[in-house]
């Protein structure tokens, strides 16, 4: 099951000829995770408040394909590619209009706060992010 959500591009995501800046979003990015986590009822303030584990992305892949102008409507579709003992993969998909614009393959960890280790997802978070795992043997 793919996570879907749409963010406009705004003035301040974009350089002075109109066109997205890169670095802007990887923060749109960041947003629409954290959206994420929380639609599927397993909130980074929860896991913080609760067991003390944050998610810090340990690896991040981008491929552009077409450029994003100033008030394009990005379409986000996240997919859970793998679910580790620790780590998370997702693979995400920006478009707009139907036109792709880039790609991020991102890998996030659950890390205790407190030992700065990696750890094991908690059991509910575990069971929630599951339902959003995709069945593609390639993955």
């Amino acid at each position: 099951m793919a996570y879907q959500t749409s963010r406009r591009l705004r003035f301040g995501d974009c350089d002075p000829t109109g066109f997205a800046y890169f670095p802007s979003y990887l923060d749109i990015l960041i947003g629409v995770t954290e959206d994420f986590f929380i639609d599927a009822g397993v909130s980074w303030k929860m896991l913080l408040d609760e067991y003390d584990i944050v998610t810090p992305t340990v690896r991040l892949d981008l491929t552009f394909m077409h450029p994003g102008y100033y008030g394009a409507m990005l379409d986000f579709n996240l997919r859970v590619r793998k679910l580790g003992r620790s780590s998370l993969d997702l693979e995400h998909d920006i478009s707009t209009g139907g036109t792709p614009l880039w790609q991020a393959r991102h890998r996030l960890v659950a890390m205790s706060r407190a030992t700065g280790k990696s750890c094991t997802w908690p059991k509910n978070a575990r069971a929630s992010l599951s339902l959003y795992l995709e069945n593609d043997t390639n993955a």
